[in-house]
Formats: structure tokens, sequence, C-alpha cells
């Protein structure tokens, strides 16, 4: 049968190593996996071949789908239940037919979508032996597209641009027992009950389920009704459709959406025709960095409600932002190295850095007000929620440059501190990612609780690992935070006991700047820890860990939790 034997179409070898994930798997849908299907942007711009292996696997990568919706003369739909063999997504219930176009010159093809009308053909025959000659090119209609990412488990995804069939024809069914367990023909009325039933005996596909519940209209069920478009209908991670998804680990989730964002953050910082601007902006951003801001209200998203690429586009908006600060800070912190690289100051120069930061100030607010699925209602919340983000930002920052001149400082104002200049970005990142999830307002205030917990908890490990890690470790001096005499919660704590040697000793060193060695730097770290300092900041950061778990656990269940709670411990096991 054609398309049915790898040696039928193009393939790319999976390598041995990545083949762990497929153990035990069915060896003809494991041999499946080399099928070379085409890479494609979110636009659905050819990018090249991809093994379906890779394009599934792990992380996943956008690729060109799609879905048929086959009906008879009766007007009823053939639905499939995928088979057990199935690597992706077995045993649900999935429309007539659904799978990719593969990278030959026949798939490819875009004119009239006759590629992927042609890889129907092929697939029709292959999981349901549909003879060609009942399903002729001449007979499909392309409807629309839709973009979606569904997760199985930790190992295998859906990151598909879906192409949408209309077929109206009568065919002769003879199911691939390796493809298809099952099929039956439904009415609407039928779809309709399967749809809002939740049986867990008989699961609908997350892409399906988008499909029929938020893309047919009653034009579909009836033959040369259907008015096509040349959208690309945004559906965001629908994984929490399928009852018994998993959720991928923090490292996944981000790496999910990680180049979507940069490539926002690349595009605008680069929009400038100035190139040592257009350099500076991007120096810092080019030096890597875990995103964890940036992708924050798409996880919050994911856990709490819809997902949608304008919370793509807020993300780098507030990146761009976390990055303007550093930029700054390192001016006024004078510190030379960020991320193992050199400061924006001293790889340009001090006005470019000033200059580069307040451009891109600017143009974060720029790409949030043109960011994809904002609708414009929502702009005055952005606006303030961010605006706000900053004006705490900065009055934090201005509390830590006042610290270091001051004698005393209280606990409860460095706490005021960090709220303003850690913890206001990671609430912001979560109450909007919620609040542009669609969530209700309990959750939204839960997120923001969330958030804040987690902000404060991420400023005071990152205090103690400026004590207990090396440079190359921190990718700045270690130790800077005490030479520079900055009034961490361990050297308030430390100052407020009684007179001793170990006080001498920190006292001899705080302050100090850029004359003091590593020696002293490292009396002055054994100093906290013999005053009981270190110990104290610890159990405060372990205490904000547990208020974030806390809220974490009001939340319903879903399977992106499992990426926040892994971010919640983040810092706590760098140290541990």
């Amino acid at each position: 049968m054609k398309g049915y034997t790898i040696h039928d179409v193009p393939t790319i070898h999976v390598d041995e190593d990545s083949k762990s994930s497929l153990e035990g798997t069915d060896s003809t849908q494991e041999l499946l996996m080399s099928e070379a299907v085409i890479e494609v942007t979110e636009s659905d711009g050819i990018i090249g071949p991809i093994s379906k292996f890779e394009s599934h696997n792990g992380v996943g990568k956008y690729h060109r789908a799609f879905s048929v919706l086959l009906f008879d003369s009766s007007g009823r739909l053939l639905l499939q239940k995928r088979a057990s063999h199935k690597i992706t997504f077995p045993n649900v219930w999935a429309n007539s037919c659904c799978s990719h176009p593969l990278f030959s010159d026949s798939e490819k093809d875009e004119t009239n979508n006759i590629g992927v009308k042609n890889a129907a053909v092929r697939k029709l025959e292959q999981e349901l032996g549909i003879s060609p000659e009942e399903v002729s090119i001449d007979k499909f209609e392309f409807v629309t597209k839709m973009k979606y990412q569904a997760r199985q488990d930790q190992d295998w995804i859906e990151r598909e641009i879906d192409h949408c069939l209309v077929i109206h024809t009568d065919v002769n069914l003879n199911p691939n027992p390796n493809e298809v367990s099952d099929v039956k023909w439904v009415s609407q009325a039928e779809l309709e009950e399967m749809l809002i039933a939740n049986d867990p005996e008989n699961v609908i596909a997350p892409w399906f389920r988008c499909i029929a519940a938020r893309l047919m209209t009653d034009d579909w069920w009836m033959p040369g009704c259907v008015t096509p478009d040349d959208l690309i209908h945004d559906m965001g991670d629908v994984s929490h459709m399928l009852p018994n998804a998993i959720g991928a680990d923090l490292t996944t989730s981000i790496a999910e959406v990680k180049d979507l964002v940069e490539n926002r953050i690349e595009r605008a910082l680069t929009h400038t025709n100035l190139e040592r601007l257009s350099g500076a902006m991007m120096h810092l951003v080019e030096g890597g960095g875990k995103r964890l801001r940036a992708t924050l209200p798409w996880l919050v998203a994911k856990a709490v409600g819809d997902t949608h690429s304008g919370l793509l586009d807020v993300g780098a908006a507030i990146e761009i932002i976390h990055n303007f600060t550093l930029v700054h800070d390192d001016i006024m912190d004078d510190d030379d190295i960020r991320r193992g690289r050199a400061s924006v100051h001293v790889e340009y120069d001090l006005p470019t850095a000033i200059n580069a930061g307040d451009a891109m100030l600017a143009i974060a607010f720029e790409a949030m007000a043109v960011a994809e699925g904002i609708e414009p209602e929502l702009l005055p919340f952005l606006v303030k929620r961010i605006g706000r983000m900053v004006r705490k930002c900065s009055e934090g920052q201005q509390l830590d440059i006042e610290f270091e001149s001051r004698e005393s400082v209280s606990e409860e104002e460095y706490i005021e501190m960090i709220h303003g200049k850690t913890a206001a970005m990671f609430l912001t990142c979560a109450e909007v990612g919620a609040h542009l999830a669609g969530a209700d307002e309990d959750t939204i205030h839960c997120m923001h609780d969330w958030g804040l917990a987690l902000g404060l908890c991420f400023q005071l490990m990152d205090d103690l690992i400026d004590v207990l890690s090396d440079s190359d470790t921190l990718g700045k001096p270690s130790g800077s935070d005490v030479a520079q005499g900055k009034r961490t919660l361990m050297v308030i704590h430390a100052l407020q006991q009684p007179p001793s040697q170990y006080k001498d000793d920190l006292l001899s060193v705080l302050g100090k700047g850029d004359s003091v060695t590593s020696d002293q730097v490292a009396l002055a770290h054994r100093a906290l820890d013999n005053l009981g300092s270190i110990e104290y900041a610890r159990n405060k950061a372990e205490m904000y860990h547990r208020k974030a778990h806390d809220c974490l656990d009001r939340l319903p269940k879903s399977p992106a939790i499992k990426a926040l709670k892994e971010l919640t411990d983040y810092q706590l096991q760098r140290i541990f």
C-alpha cells in the first residue's frame, strides 16, 4: 500500500541516542518516525525537512499538518479511534484522518493547497484503506488553518500548523489496524453529545476538540458551503484537553517557547537602523539567559486558563524591560561583568549604555501595544500593571542605592526593597499571565501572591548564592555584594548582633569595593556564617518557598502546574 512502508517516503535518520524514547513501541510506528515532515514557522513558512520523531519528541517543533473531515452523502462525519500502537495520542477519537504532508515536491506544493490535499489522499488510503479514486483532489475543500500545541507526556508533544480540509463523498473503508482501532459515523447532534460527555472511555483528541468546538460551523456539514479563509487560528497550548496528559518539566516547558520569545525580542531590538544602538540593546540578550520572566506569563496561563501568542509578546516585552534594568543596574553598581561577558557600558560606552536602556524601555511598551491576540480593551490593564512594575523596580533600586550609605537598615525595609527590585517582576508576570488567560479574580489574586512569594524567595536565594558560589558559577565576581556594601538580609541580621570578632571581620570588608581581596571576602563570608546570618536568610527563603507552594496547591489540577512547582523550587535546588 502506497506510503505504508518507510521506503515510499522521504526520511531522516533517527540517531541511536534518540531511539531510547522509542523503546518498547510498535516496530511499524517506530519506523514511521523517520518520515521527513515539513518544519514551519508560526506563520506556516517552510523552514525545511525534519523527522517526524524530532517534530514530536521532547520540546518538539512546529510542523505542517492536515486534518480531514470526511462526510458521507447522508451528512454524517467519519471519526476514527487511533490505535493503541500509535506512539502519540493512542486510543483517542479524532477526525476522519489527521497526519502530516511530507517534505516532497508533491506535498510541499502550496498552490491551492495541493500539497496537503495530496498528503490527505495518501493517508486516507494508508490509514483507512480508502481508494484514491474515491477521494480525488478536486473533491477536497480547504477551509482554514489553526496553530496549537498539545503535550501527551514528558516525551511526546504535537506542535502543528494544521490545515483543515473538508470532503463530502461516499467511501468504502478498510481500516489499517496498526493505525485505527475503530471507526464510526456521527451526526452533528451525536458529535455534540461526544464533546460534552467527557467520557473517559471515549477521549477526544485535543486538536479535534479544537476544530469541533471552536472552528466548525453548520456550513461544514453541507457540501459546497464552506467559506475558506487565510487565517491561522491560534489555539495556544491545549494539553489540558487530554484528561490523562502529563506535563513537562520546567526546562522543557521553557524550551517549548523560548525560541519564539527570543525571536520577538530580537525583532523588536533590531528594528532600528542604528547598528551601534541595536548592538548595545542586544548585548545582554545575546549573552543568553534562562528567560524565566519572558516565558512566565505563558507558563502561568497554561496552568490556569487559555494560552495564545499574545502571552509570548507580553513576555518578550517584560524580558526587554528586565534587560533594560540590568543595563542600568550594572552602571549604578559599577559591575563590569554580566552573564560571563562585559557589561554594556564596558563593551560599548557609558552614554550608549544609558541610551540603550532608555530605548529598550520604550520598545517594550511599543511591542506590547501591537501584541498578537491582545484585544484593545486589555491594553489599559497591561500598561497599568507593567508601568507599575517598572516604577516598583525603580523604587526598589533607589532603596538599594540609599541603603549602601545608611548605617542601619531594618529587615522590613529590606523586604520592601526586594519586593520592588525583584518580586514586582515575578508577580506582574504571574498576574498578567493569569489575567490574559481569562482566569477568575480569585485565581488571578492567587497567582499574584505566588509571584510575590516566588520573587522574594528568588532574591533571598540569589543573595545566598552570591555568598556560597564561586565566580565562574555566578558569571560575576563572587562576594561582590559584601564588597559593595549591599545591605542584604544576611548583612542586616549580622549587624544587629552583639559586638564580636566575627562582626569586626565583616565590618572590615563591608563596602570596601575593589580594594577587597578574595581572602578578605572569604573572611567576611565566614563571619556571616558564624553569626548565624546565612542560616537566618536561608530560613526566610524557605518560608517564602512554602508560601509559594501553598498558592499552587490552591489551583485546580493541570498538567502545566508541574513546571510552576519546579520553578518554585528552582533557586533552592541551586544551593542545596
